[in-house]
């Protein structure tokens, strides 16, 4: 795809490159969502996707996260675990953060360079130049 993807708020799923595994995952593409995050929840069932966004917080957090920073063509940066109440540092090249409950991302192999790609719903349809069935 050409250009710059605007993504929107809703669910997808992701998958590494080389991997089996389809990960549910959250779009947070609007203020709301990503200033909201994971922020009261106990856990997660998959992952969220923050986007745009380069740092994250985990103060007022109920668990500890994994949390991957992702550059422009969705390939990790670097992965992290943070516990509750901590300050991630920025990361300059980062323009998406993969959030989900800590040991997730070392369970669906996920690595530094890895290559993720988001299935939208519609996305095939899109692909092909027809109208989504939910419009």
């Amino acid at each position: 795809m050409s250009g710059r993807r605007r993504w929107r708020d809703g669910t997808a799923v992701l998958r590494a490159a080389g991997r089996d595994a389809a990960v549910p995952v959250e779009i947070a593409a609007t203020y709301g969502p990503r200033r909201r995050g994971l922020l009261g929840r106990d856990g997660i069932d998959g992952a969220m996707l923050l986007t745009p966004c380069n740092s994250v917080h985990t103060f007022r957090m109920r668990f500890a996260i994994d949390v991957a920073y992702l550059d422009r063509e969705l390939r990790v940066i670097d992965i992290r675990t943070m516990g509750p109440g901590r300050l991630g540092r920025p990361r300059l090249r980062a323009r998406h953060v993969l959030e989900a409950e800590a040991g997730a991302m070392a369970r669906w192999g996920l690595v530094t360079g890895a290559r993720l790609t988001i299935e939208t719903p519609g996305a095939a349809e899109a692909a092909a130049g027809a109208e989504p069935a939910d419009r």
